[in-house]
């Protein structure tokens, strides 16, 4: 990974006309790096995705790339003078045209362009399919001549906007793994837009978390999983629930499953009421422990079970127990809870 910053949009807004879609925005990614922006529908991730491609102006605040000012308001570069590459969510591939002449359309003066186009075809491994027309593909492969188009007038920076979405699930894991290698084989910087975290996870070094039009979090994924900025960032990232408490001291909080303690110092007065984020990999099965819960529903996922259980006050919990351990709607279980990095937040 570089440390050279490629792209840097501070305290931006914009949106459609008058209506300001997204507000406040400030992130950065560094050249060679893969972000990408997740949230749910109308939160304002493919509003700022637009915006970096020059589709739309900004209303406040400014877009750089590689150290020029692309977009402030009242001046938007043109998009075709950004040096940013496209990948669209239905591909927009030319039908009339082959694989090697969708490939071969945006460097149509290169004077190397049969052997660029043979390189593209070789990184998203087509060789053998160039004479195809996009019809006689499967979605898979159209979407890696997609890729292999914007990568061909090697973009400074390549835009992805919902890119799996048309995919089924096991097709859109492979290929969002298969679109990181690509990229990080070619040192490509890329930003990629989706509702679906999983995906994010798996193809980005950085992940925006979008909420009504505002940035919550833009971090690793690690630490969006681990150390979430905010409740909704905590609630969106992963699966849990959280549990209502009380601050005993700087390390621990009552809660009905015992008193939590956690691996690092959290800030309120003694007494004060927290939720506690638990998530499913935070709670043992215990069958000896005193404390008991209800299982609701399960959901077998062939290694382990996500079982959906209710605490006696009523409470809802996730847990994740090995496969082997086969419970039934209705069963009353006991558990314990093995979570040292608790994640805290004042009650709402």
């Amino acid at each position: 990974m570089s440390d050279v910053m490629l792209l840097k949009l501070r305290d931006l807004a914009c949106g459609y006309a008058n209506q300001r879609v997204v507000q406040n925005l400030d992130l950065h990614l560094d050249a060679g790096d893969i972000g990408c922006l997740l949230g749910s529908s109308g939160c304002g991730k493919t509003t700022t995705l637009r915006a970096i491609a020059g589709f739309e102006p900004v209303h406040t605040g400014e877009i750089v790339l590689a150290g020029e000012v692309i977009s402030r308001p009242g001046f938007t570069l043109a998009p075709e003078k950004r040096r940013i590459g496209m990948v669209f969510q239905d591909y927009a591939l030319f039908p009339h045209l082959s694989v090697a002449e969708n490939i071969a359309f945006g460097i149509r003066n290169h004077p190397r362009q049969a052997q660029v186009v043979q390189e593209m075809l070789g990184l998203v491994n087509l060789s053998a399919l160039g004479d195809r027309h996009p019809h006689e593909l499967s979605g898979g492969q159209q979407q890696r001549v997609a890729l292999a188009r914007a990568l061909a007038p090697e973009p400074q920076l390549l835009l992805l906007d919902e890119p799996f979405s048309n995919l089924d699930g096991a097709l859109r894991r492979r290929l969002s793994h298969e679109v990181r290698d690509i990229l990080k084989t070619r040192g490509t910087s890329a930003i990629l837009v989706t509702h679906d975290q999983e995906e994010a996870f798996a193809v980005s070094d950085h992940v925006g978390v979008f909420k009504d039009g505002r940035l919550e979090q833009w971090d690793t994924p690690y630490n969006l999983y681990h150390e979430p900025a905010t409740p909704y960032v905590a609630s969106f990232v992963g699966q849990g629930y959280f549990v209502r408490g009380q601050l005993i001291d700087a390390e621990s909080v009552q809660t009905e499953l015992g008193v939590l303690r956690g691996n690092r110092a959290y800030r309120g007065a003694r007494g004060s009421s927290m939720d506690v984020l638990l998530r499913p990999d935070d709670i043992v099965y215990a069958p000896d422990s005193a404390l008991k819960a209800m299982v609701t529903s399960k959901t077998f996922q062939g290694a382990a079970t996500l079982y959906r259980l209710e605490l006696p006050s009523g409470s809802p919990l996730e847990a994740l127990f090995p496969s082997h351990i086969d419970l039934r709607t209705g069963d009353c279980v006991g558990i314990r809870v093995a979570a040292e990095h608790l994640v805290l937040f004042p009650a709402a």
